[in-house]
């Protein structure tokens, strides 16, 4: 089976033939690629897979999972196109690689916090936790898409104060709306613009450790 998107992967150290291992799924911001995000995850590498998933639209300089067409509106096709993507590209990455299907991560920024908010409520609980850094949830996608139980998920929600790009209100929204669904939300604000900061980095870095430790 082909992969149905471009991605740069880091394996577990030390895998054992028969073991199943948990996965990090990175979505970058727009205009960025694969290459950029695994800066972000450090003191993750040797503990999961890490499938680095680059946006399928040309971007200059780098690429993107959907387009705009206004202030926080994304392109419905396009968008919903994106998102088909990437369920496609977890389905296939499950199927090709020792990965533990209940033990799946998604982490984003800007964009790829947009993506992996809402792969979260359309796959619901089959996804374990979400890092969603500076994004927010399309209108359409609360309004009109088949949002799953989410009961079992959790997040760890960053936004900037002082983030000019995409409102520190809508990181607000995005807690809000998370928890009102019974999520299980960490929210943590930083004196910060459109940006991921060392203590933001570290925050969630320790976040995560502590998740994939639970089991």
């Amino acid at each position: 089976m082909n992969s149905p998107m471009i991605y740069e992967l880091r394996k577990p150290t030390q895998m054992e033939p028969n073991k199943k291992y948990p996965a990090l799924f990175l979505m970058h911001g727009i205009g960025s690629n694969e290459q950029n995000m695994l800066s972000l995850i450090d003191g993750l590498k040797d503990r999961c897979f890490i499938f680095s998933v680059r946006g399928q639209l040309s971007q200059p300089p780098g690429y993107a999972y959907f387009t705009i067409q206004g202030y926080g509106k994304p392109h419905r096709e396009v968008f919903d196109h994106g998102i088909s993507q990437l369920n496609s590209f977890i389905d296939y990455a499950v199927g090709q690689y020792q990965v533990d299907s209940d033990r799946l991560y998604l982490l984003g920024f800007s964009q790829g916090a947009i993506v992996s908010m809402t792969l979260g409520l359309t796959l619901g609980n089959r996804i374990k936790g979400i890092v969603a850094l500076s994004g927010y949830i399309p209108g359409f996608v609360k309004e009109e898409y088949n949002i799953k139980p989410v009961d079992q998920l959790s997040l760890f929600i960053s936004h900037g104060e002082f983030d000019n790009i995409l409102p520190y209100e809508w990181g607000v929204e995005s807690n809000e709306y998370f928890k009102s669904l019974n999520a299980q939300v960490t929210f943590k604000s930083y004196p910060e613009g459109h940006t991921v900061s060392l203590e933001n980095k570290q925050d969630f870095t320790n976040w995560l450790l502590e998740d994939l430790a639970k089991q």
